[in-house]
């Protein structure tokens, strides 16, 4: 890198074990992606549970030739976060799957004409009619009841697989699905009430 790494750690304290970590995957990241010119590496800490360990957020931002790649892994979503070196390893995957569709698509590898992005629902707020999408690489997206093709805002479920269009520009909270089409619920059809 062109840059020296840089890892912040916001509200707790700094770890050698946890530096040493992100050490080695940047270093991993370098062998197959020798083009990143800087890392930044953020280490947070939130959902301080009586019962339960606290939760480790990661993001990173990678500097490479024409953009930046952020990942943000969302802590409130994945108990499995409770491990900061899960969260580190998960956090890295994610960097090396959007490194390699970057390489695919400078490439030419991947076809301009595509079929549109999966996402699986993360989040639903249905007293306020709109919920949050996560895609392979991380990526959350905000998609409100009237995106929803077909009307089928009420069946979806958190994990059901889906394919989006993401809208042009972002909106208040962050990126933003103009269509969302339910691909699937992953553990079958669901059973559904007769009307009254």
């Amino acid at each position: 890198m062109q840059s020296p790494l840089r890892i912040s750690f916001h509200e707790l304290d700094p770890s050698p074990a946890v530096e040493d970590r992100i050490r080695r995957e940047v270093e991993k990241l370098e062998r197959f992606h020798p083009n990143v010119i800087g890392c930044h590496v953020t280490v947070s800490e939130t959902h301080h549970h009586h019962h339960k360990g606290n939760i480790y957020g990661i993001r990173i931002e990678l500097s490479v030739p024409g953009e930046d790649i952020v990942i943000s892994r969302a802590p409130e979503l994945n108990h499995a976060l409770e491990d900061p070196y899960v969260s580190i390893r998960d956090a890295f995957d994610a960097a090396r799957r959007q490194l390699e569709d970057r390489m695919r698509r400078i490439r030419g590898d991947v076809k301009t004409h595509e079929e549109p992005p999966r996402g699986r629902v993360i989040r639903l707020v249905p007293e306020e009619q709109y919920g949050f999408l996560e895609t392979d690489d991380a990526l959350q997206v905000y998609f409100h009841e009237h995106a929803v093709a077909r009307g089928r805002f009420q069946e979806l479920r958190l994990g059901d697989e889906v394919r989006f269009v993401l809208a042009e520009g972002e909106g208040d909270e962050g990126p933003q699905a103009s269509t969302v089409v339910l691909e699937r619920h992953p553990h079958g059809p669901r059973e559904v009430s007769p009307a009254r």
